[in-house]
């Protein structure tokens, strides 16, 4: 047995039987300086321990937990209700990354690609003649930056947009059939020597009774609500992503052709097009995939982090500035989006394609087998789920990782962190949080 534990076993004994004999001043004295020794010895032992395992960690060259390297992708740390990053979590080491796409770029090409479509159709887009555009949008999450910036981008290219606190409004409107609400305003078009209004008729937050947000089935029973209240007034429909729009366009939509729009290019979206689908957004899946992946490889590797990112490998995977950018002081990742629409739709019909200029196979030799997990917050989210996660899956192998997948329920983030029990196993983690604010429920994981 280890001689401190035997010394504090028998000081903590000694402590015991005296405190047992009676409240004698010198029995007190004598039982603190017994505690004391306890304590000093318990302190001992525990630096000892501490300097044990640090000795160990350095002879097998294993590395802390909060040492590995980390990804937060999809969604990024930050404020839900300010949007202000988390530095914190973004600074949690240095091989701490985010990857995602330029939201704002991506909701600015949303909004364009709408107005562009109103801009070529609007006569035969106004079904009823009254010279009114209205549209109508599904809010996937209130407290999502990426969600805030495509409402906000929407508004801000059909001229709807209002200004609160410095920013544009991004609030759901309810029913606003009248134009009275506060948090948009009607715009106006002049096409062909006529004005039109353009209004934003209905929008909310596509939540469900449990919880989840960017919800489809939402969605559908939203527009269903809606068209049977002032279906002949919606000439557009608008969505945050396609999952919502799909589920609108297949409820609806489709049958009336009312053109639709959504955002993620997934496969069903993208083959929709052929049917009257409005158009939607690539956020270059396969780029965040990659980087997602390859970020966590080049920390593993030990390389310089723009290795097969700006700066072509040994076996040729490069990206361009066409299909990313890297912001250093938010350590952050973004891939470019690109608009798909009727005319270039057929270049998008497989989603989970990797990208051939980074699609050539690592060497196992100079990049070894790694593990690592990977949590998607919500394994119903139709674009993580059908075309993020195959992704992954398919450059996985490419990359030489074995990635462990956890499926979540897209409500709290203990249904993802109570399967992160023994972190020890992994080389390194990429996650993806149920809400933006909540790094620090995985950060304590790993601390």
């Amino acid at each position: 047995m280890n001689k401190k534990v035997i010394a504090l076993a028998t000081a903590s004994v000694m402590a015991a039987s005296l405190a047992a004999c009676g409240g004698s001043s010198s029995s007190t004295a004598t039982t603190a300086a017994a505690t004391e020794a306890a304590k000093t010895e318990t302190t001992a032992a525990a630096a000892a321990e501490t300097t044990a395992a640090a000795t160990e960690a350095a002879a097998t060259g294993e590395v802390a937990n909060k040492d590995k390297p980390l990804v937060w992708y999809n969604r990024q740390p930050s404020n839900s209700s300010t949007g202000e990053l988390d530095q914190t979590a973004l600074n949690w080491n240095d091989k701490t990354y985010y990857v995602g796409f330029d939201a704002n770029q991506g909701a600015e090409l949303q909004g364009q690609m709408v107005l562009d479509y109103i801009k070529a159709h609007a006569a035969e887009i106004d079904r009823n003649g009254d010279g009114v555009i209205g549209y109508v949008l599904a809010i996937g999450d209130i407290g999502h930056n990426d969600s805030i910036a495509r409402t906000r981008g929407v508004r801000k290219a059909l001229g709807t947009a209002v200004e609160k606190d410095g920013a544009i409004d991004s609030n759901p409107v309810g029913t606003n059939t009248d134009g009275s609400a506060t948090d948009v305003q009607d715009g106006t078009l002049e096409l062909d020597g006529k004005t039109y209004t353009v209004r934003e008729l209905a929008s909310q937050e596509m939540k469900n009774s449990a919880g989840a947000t960017w919800d489809a089935a939402t969605a559908g029973n939203a527009i269903g609500t809606w068209s049977a209240s002032f279906g002949d007034q919606i000439d557009i429909v608008a969505s945050n992503n396609d999952g919502m729009g799909m589920s609108m366009f297949n409820a609806w939509s489709k049958d009336n052709k009312v053109p639709t729009f959504g955002y993620d290019a997934n496969s069903d979206a993208v083959a929709a097009i052929a049917e009257g689908y409005g158009g939607t957004i690539s956020q270059h899946a396969d780029v965040q995939a990659y980087l997602t992946l390859r970020v966590l490889r080049n920390a593993l590797d030990g390389v310089d982090p723009d290795t097969g990112i700006g700066t072509a490998d040994d076996k040729g995977n490069v990206l361009t500035a066409d299909d990313y950018k890297y912001v250093a002081d938010e350590r952050s990742y973004y891939a470019l989006n690109l608009a798909v629409t009727a005319d270039n739709y057929q270049e998008f019909t497989d989603a989970t394609k990797t990208y051939a200029p980074v699609s050539n196979q690592l060497d196992e030799a100079t990049s070894p087998k790694k593990k690592v997990w990977l949590d998607v917050y919500n394994a119903a989210d139709n674009f993580l789920s059908a075309t993020y996660q195959p992704l992954l899956q398919n450059y996985d192998d490419l990359l030489n990782l074995d990635v462990e997948y956890i499926g979540g329920d897209g409500q709290t983030e203990s249904n993802i962190t109570n399967r992160l029990g023994n972190p020890s196993q992994y080389d390194a983690y990429a996650i993806n949080m149920v809400k933006t604010d909540n790094a620090a429920s995985y950060t304590a994981l790993l601390q």
